[in-house]
């Protein structure tokens, strides 16, 4: 009896053990971020595109939401219908800085968006309204800023609602998500891209429909309106998201941290509920969202203010995508889990940092504030993991990230495009493309399909990059047609880290060089609509053979020696950014400069459109 009882008193401390250990959201993999790089000098997650949504433009308020506002952030994604919806923020120039508004873009795939469309307009603030909690009193021609953490509902009846937050801002060290603002608004958005009308869901303290400007909900002629307002009120997930804007005691939440910021939460297989936070803050919840566990920080996961989002993937798997530093809103990087709570494999996603054209107060450098589609809000069918975020508290991007999740390629690619499925060309390919410097299979006079580069962004670039299995001979075949011949293409071998092995430019000057330690050697003159056919070669003692067109040079040496495998090739119209120099954060007393007089010269003029086609890309890695 005795042994049995031991028995029993061991395995409960064996599982209780066990239990306990499952509680614990943690890191438990050897890569760490370097800031001193845009992509943190992590490996690269394969299969990744990176999308530009929208480009601030001042000077061209039409080529950009019609408005000419520079400030945008705090992207929401959803998708319903067969269709993605993203909304966000936006401000002239400045975070916190009135007027403020919520608009909405769409997509049919994710790569080719609407032009955003307000669905939130600036909110004039009546005259005399006292902030509560301050002495600030609003004055004639005050308007409210947005402030919102959760943007879409889907309702059981399958209607999609936007959502955003009326916040009071006296300036940029006014936090309009102290709980002492108007409050929350919901409208309704249409299959057809037409929105319903504008209802209060939530008021804070001091504000009902006798002083603000829309009805409550409850006023609604339409019933099935009605009846999703209060689906929406009693999940509890759903408005944990509030916490930060609603009165500090609203009874609506479950959890009243105030070190919680900008909630999100996933399902775990045994179905409890993990919610995220910024600086890595989690806490389990074994009933919905009615109640929480301990608040507590996730191990070995650095984490500043940039948000933190967590979901389960299509392949029952687990992915967390944030910024892995306390500092800086860079890179943009994943971390997986079979779990749900022990993560691995921090890889880099959104790798790059183009300058920020447009100054204002607290303009982050980075791809930040990062949201993917919350539990409930739609599931693309593509499989992929969407997600979005600014860039530089700027422009608004997306990212697809092929699941699984990997980084490992393989040793031989055959990436002939003309022969590949439609739709497909891509999958195994990193892109970044932004709206004036897009990379895209296009089709030529011959109907043939090309991997091409396109690039008229003065401050951006196009950049396609192949991720192989890592080895020191390296055979590279491709054929390449550059449009002009006064664009840039470089074409670069990188190891793991990306350090450049070897590179071969097509430059500005009409020009074909390539690299030879530390120098560039000119193998001539190139000419535009004509097809170059390249071979690189690399071998165990670090030398490179090109052959361009049957011509052939063989005394060329690696860029950096030690620099081990190599592991991608790279297509990029020209050089890399490298990580931001200054902070673009203006100080307080310089806000009644005009904004205009610091923005880079011509950041919202198209330069003249360089164009390249990448007709195929063969390659052998070995060790």
């Amino acid at each position: 009896m005795m042994i049995k009882f031991l028995f029993s008193v061991f395995l409960f401390a064996a599982i209780s053990f066990n239990l306990a250990g499952q509680d614990v959201l943690r890191y438990k993999g050897t890569q760490q971020s370097n800031t001193n790089f845009p992509d943190g000098q992590l490996i690269h997650a394969i299969g990744v595109h990176n999308i530009q949504v929208m480009r601030a433009n001042r000077q061209h308020p039409e080529m950009a939401e019609g408005y000419g506002w520079t400030y945008n952030h705090g992207p929401n994604l959803a998708y319903w219908k067969g269709k993605f919806y993203l909304n966000y923020l936006s401000t002239p120039h400045s975070e916190h800085i009135q007027p403020g508004q919520t608009l909405i873009a769409t997509s049919d795939d994710g790569y080719k968006w609407s032009q955003p469309l307000v669905v939130f307009p600036p909110y004039k603030i009546p005259v005399g309204i006292v902030k509560r909690g301050t002495s600030f009193t609003s004055y004639p021609g005050m308007h409210s800023v947005m402030h919102q953490r959760m943007g879409f509902f889907i309702s059981k009846k399958n209607r999609l609602f936007t959502l955003g937050y009326y916040a009071i801002s006296f300036g940029p060290r006014d936090s309009p998500n102290d709980g002492n603002g108007i409050g929350r608004v919901i409208c309704e958005v249409n299959a057809d891209g037409t929105f319903g009308d504008i209802c209060f869901i939530r008021y804070n303290e001091g504000f009902s429909e006798q002083n603000t400007n829309y009805p409550f909900y409850t006023k609604s002629k339409d019933k099935g309106f009605v009846e999703a307002c209060n689906e929406l009120l009693s999940n509890r997930l759903m408005v944990q998201q509030w916490r930060e804007e609603a009165d500090r005691d609203d009874q609506i939440l479950s959890l009243h941290d105030n070190r919680t910021k900008a909630f999100c939460s996933y399902h775990l297989p045994d179905n409890r509920v993990v919610g995220l936070w910024k600086k890595a803050l989690y806490s389990i919840s074994s009933d919905e969202g009615k109640t929480w566990g301990k608040v507590q920080s996730a191990e070995n996961v650095i984490n500043g203010g940039g948000k933190f989002w967590g979901q389960k993937t299509s392949d029952s798997r687990y992915a967390i995508v944030y910024n892995p530093d306390d500092i800086e809103r860079w890179p943009l990087a994943i971390m997986t889990s079979k779990d749900g709570l022990d993560y691995d494999s921090l890889l880099s996603v959104h790798g790059e940092i183009s300058p920020c054209r447009y100054r204002g107060t607290y303009k982050d450098y980075g791809p930040q504030y990062i949201r993917g589609i919350t539990e409930g809000n739609g599931i693309p069918p593509d499989g992929k993991m969407w997600v979005t975020y600014s860039l530089n508290k700027e422009d608004i991007w997306v990212s697809s990230i092929s699941v699984p999740i990997k980084s490992s390629g393989d040793a031989e690619i055959n990436d002939v495009f003309n022969s590949i499925a439609d739709g497909m060309e891509l999958s195994e390919w990193n892109t970044y493309s932004p709206l004036w410097a897009p990379v895209k299979i296009e089709k030529n006079e011959k109907g043939e399909k090309a991997m091409v580069l396109r690039d008229k962004d003065r401050y951006d670039c196009a950049k396609a990059e192949r991720i192989f299995k890592p080895g020191i001979k390296v055979n590279v075949n491709l054929a390449l047609t550059p449009a002009q011949t006064d664009g840039v293409l470089c074409i670069e071998l990188q190891n793991m880290k990306g350090e450049i092995a070897a590179a071969i430019i097509f430059d500005n000057q009409g020009n074909i060089k390539v690299t030879n330690r530390q120098a560039y050697v000119n193998l001539g003159s190139y000419e535009k609509g004509k097809e170059y056919s390249i071979s690189l070669s690399t071998d165990s003692e670090r030398k490179l053979i090109v052959n361009i067109n049957g011509k052939e040079r063989r005394d060329l040496r690696f860029v950096t020696t030690n620099i081990g495998s190599i592991e991608r090739v790279v297509f990029r119209s020209g050089a890399g950014f490298g990580v931001p120099k200054a902070d673009p954060v203006v100080k307080d007393e310089e806000l009644q400069i005009d904004p205009g007089h610091i923005d880079l010269p011509y950041g919202g003029e198209p330069g003249k459109e360089a164009v390249f086609s990448v007709k195929f890309l063969k390659l052998v890695s070995s060790k």
